[in-house]
Parts: C-alpha cells; sequence; structure tokens
C-alpha cells in the first residue's frame, strides 16, 4: 500500500456478514449455492439496490441468469426470502427484496439453542445431586460452573463423565475432573466419540484382567456404552 492509499475507503467497502448464516446455513436447510445468492442480495441492499435482478445478481457468481431466477424462487418458496413494497418520498411504490424471514430463523434459532443450554446446565446439577443423593456443596457447584463456563465443556459431556466415574466406582469430583480433562486432552468433544474412547479402555482393561468379574454393577454399561 502506498501513502496515497485510503483507509477510509478500505473500511466503507466492507460487507457485514451475520456469522449465523455462516453457522447454520446447513441446519435452516440453506446450500452453499443459495447462500451466496443471499450475500449478493445482501450486498446490492447495503449499496442502494433494494431489487437486484438476476442477470444483475449472475454477473457477480457462477450461476446463469436462468439458474439465479430459479434460486431465487426455490428462496421465496422456502420464506426465506420476500418481495415486499415500500414507498419513496414521492409516495410511489416499487418492490424490494427483503431477507428479514431468513434473519428471523437465524436468530430464533439461536434463542432457542440458548434456552436449550440454560435446560442442558440447569439439568446438570439435578443430575449430579441424584448420582451423590445429596445437595452440592457451593465449591461443587463453582466446580461445575467452571467445566462449564471456563473449560467450556459441553453439559452432555459433563454429564457422560459423571456416569463414567459411576461405572469406575469413583463418584467424586476429582476423578470426574481428571476425566474431561483427558478428554479435552485427546480431542474428545461430543458423547459418541466419548464412548467409544471409554468402550475401547474398558475392553482393554477386561483383556489385562481375563475377563475376570469385578464388584463393579455391569448393568451400568447399558446405562452408559451402551445406550443411544
Amino acid at each position: 500500500m502506498t501513502n496515497n492509499y485510503s483507509y477510509q475507503a478500505l473500511f466503507k467497502d466492507q460487507l457485514i456478514v451475520p456469522s449465523l448464516l455462516l453457522k447454520h446455513y446447513v441446519r435452516i436447510g440453506l446450500s452453499e449455492t443459495e447462500v451466496m445468492v443471499i450475500l449478493q442480495i445482501h450486498r446490492f441492499y447495503m449499496e442502494g439496490n433494494h431489487f437486484p435482478t438476476p442477470n444483475e445478481i449472475s454477473n457477480y457468481i457462477t450461476l446463469s441468469e436462468q439458474e439465479c431466477a430459479q434460486t431465487l424462487r426455490k428462496l421465496i418458496q422456502n420464506n426465506m426470502l420476500s418481495i415486499d413494497q415500500k414507498q419513496n418520498e414521492q409516495d410511489m411504490l416499487s418492490e424490494c427484496y427483503s431477507l428479514e424471514k431468513l434473519w428471523s430463523q437465524l436468530y430464533t434459532l439461536k434463542e432457542e439453542q440458548s434456552n436449550n443450554v440454560y435446560e442442558q446446565e440447569r439439568n446438570i446439577f439435578i443430575l449430579f445431586e441424584q448420582e451423590f443423593g445429596r445437595p452440592l456443596s457451593p465449591f461443587e457447584i463453582e466446580t461445575i460452573n467452571i467445566w462449564i463456563d471456563d473449560d467450556e465443556q459441553q453439559p452432555s459431556l459433563i454429564k457422560a463423565a459423571l456416569r463414567e466415574a459411576v461405572l469406575m466406582g469413583k463418584l467424586n469430583f476429582k476423578y470426574i475432573d481428571r476425566i474431561l480433562r483427558e478428554w479435552k486432552k485427546k480431542g474428545i468433544r461430543s458423547v459418541e466419540q466419548a464412548r467409544n474412547h471409554s468402550k475401547s479402555f474398558h475392553t482393554n482393561q477386561n483383556n489385562k484382567e481375563g475377563n475376570k468379574m469385578t464388584n463393579r454393577d455391569v448393568s451400568l454399561y447399558y446405562n452408559w456404552l451402551e445406550e443411544e
């Protein structure tokens, strides 16, 4: 860049893209092609063209004008895009694209996820109290909060670690913490990965012990390692 380059011009040329769109477009049924058309509509809108034609949009993507028109129709049919009317200062009506339905879906989804996470976190404390057979101490409650907030452990994974501790007959917070740290160290981020890891561990342990019976209740294997 030269000294004559305008950084202000660079900043004015930026397009704000909602991160929720990039995170959740697959979940709400959008393809990469449809997302690109949406981003072009968004760009046109921010530049003052509120109703770009399929030909105008196709000039900036690899779709033909006909393919672009088909994609627009599909987005409208799937309630991701709508055509509204707006009134200018001269009281004249004109048509414009609106992505309000899409944004509404994305942010409603985010709110539902937040509520689900809150419910899962609340249930974690109840589950721990049930397994320990007593109310949790303030220190134990703080430990669970640290797992969730600081270590960013998923409630479902904390639940899996609790069940693994029950299976091993070592129901204490230090052991559960060791399980979670070991899983994190090994890159385990889902319950399915944790289940597979634990199955492999217990299989190896049984082989070493010559398949001898232990004092642990084998019905716990159904509750944790075999559950769907």
